[in-house]
């Protein structure tokens, strides 16, 4: 996983920052702390007026009297902001009065008064606008953030409804083989047998063919257990994926026809069977997808252990991975993928410049030590 940029990570804890120190001064909820801001307020004010007094009527200190508009505004509401406005106007006057502001017309103040007063409404209005807005986006933005929580909780409990239902399935298709076909084949092969011995004495030509038969009977028999004894696989422990990753192989070179090889390396054992389990399934789909789409003729798995980090590779010289959003892009790759975000590993599936498909599957999380 790579890093973030310190630039995208000073940019969001700022965007965080300024959210959370506007809402802890928009929310009122709390009458202490709005007690507290109302009194900065006026002493904000009175602060002002006392520069604005000290620098002289000739210096204008009208702008800086927007410092506790707005903060009125964002700490309690509009009409504050109004009632701070009014004030802020009144120490000024007063401020420039005591100072020995003189005027040739009484209407002078006035009108300097009503334009300032104007500015600050304006300013109470497009703040408290934009203050309204803000706190509708975040409301949407939390009913948008619960239910698309909601939607993804209940993806997850999908998917793994689709993997219990699948693995029933599979273990149903397992002992319909087992218990069905296999019994038949082997009723079958006996009276094979049975009719063979009798055709021995009679013509030797009928007889090698009844052998032959049985011969394909048997072989019958022996690709249903193992077909069987794969869908019916129960949780592997968590030190035997190496044996059951070998085990499939071997039935996979007999069954399939294909020259497939399994290489482990030190000693995969996990904290819990179900890691194990996944793990298998995802080769188990991945040498699926090479023999049955990628009619691959060779393929290699590889089970890694070094250092606490487990990596369960599969290569084929298949013909490779479709195309995106092609249809041969089916749901073998989601299940291999779900199933890997479901032990916390990492799963790659690349195309290899000399043919064939490189399945990867990364576990960088502590392993059992017995």
């Amino acid at each position: 996983m790579s890093k973030p940029h310190p630039s995208s990570s000073l940019a969001g804890s700022f965007n965080a920052w300024r959210r959370d120190f506007w809402w802890s001064i928009a929310s009122t909820r709390n009458p202490s702390h709005r007690r507290r801001l109302v009194a900065f307020t006026f002493i904000l004010v009175l602060v002002i007026g006392v520069a604005d007094y000290l620098t002289g009527f000739e210096l204008s200190l009208l702008v800086f009297y927007l410092l506790p508009i707005c903060l009125a505004v964002a700490s309690v509401g509009w009409r504050f902001g109004v009632v701070t406005s009014v004030l802020s106007i009144a120490t000024w006057l007063i401020g420039d009065f005591a100072a020995g502001a003189h005027f040739s017309k009484t209407l002078v103040p006035i009108w300097n008064s009503l334009i300032a007063l104007g500015t600050y409404l304006m300013v109470v209005w497009l703040l408290s606008s934009l203050l309204a807005l803000q706190r509708e986006m975040e409301a949407r933005i939390q009913q948008r953030t619960a239910a698309l929580t909601d939607e993804i909780a209940e993806r997850e409990r999908l998917e793994r409804a689709i993997l219990e239902i699948s693995d029933r399935e599979r273990r149903s298709i397992g002992h319909d083989l087992h218990d069905g076909l296999g019994q038949h084949l082997t009723g079958t092969a006996l009276v094979a047998h049975a009719l063979g011995a009798r055709m021995a004495d009679r013509k030797a030509d009928e007889a090698l063919e009844m052998k032959k038969i049985i011969g394909l009977i048997e072989d019958g028999i022996e690709q249903t257990r193992n077909l069987a004894k794969g869908l019916l696989l129960a949780e592997i422990e968590r030190e035997g994926l190496a044996i059951a990753l070998q085990e499939f192989a071997a039935a996979t070179s007999q069954n399939f026809r294909v020259e497939c090889v399994c290489r482990c390396e030190g000693n995969a054992a996990f904290e819990e069977n179900g890691t194990a389990t996944h793990l298998y399934r995802i080769a188990q789909e991945a040498v699926r997808n090479a023999v049955r789409h990628g009619r691959a003729k060779r393929i290699d798995i590889a089970l890694e252990d070094h250092g606490g980090k487990v990596a369960l590779s599969v290569h084929d010289d298949g013909t490779g991975l479709a195309p995106p959003g092609s249809r041969g892009e089916g749901l073998g790759l989601r299940i291999m993928t779900h199933r890997a975000s479901i032990i916390g590993a990492s799963l790659a599936v690349t195309a290899q410049p000399g043919g064939g498909t490189l399945v990867i599957c990364t576990l960088a999380r502590p392993v059992f030590q017995p």
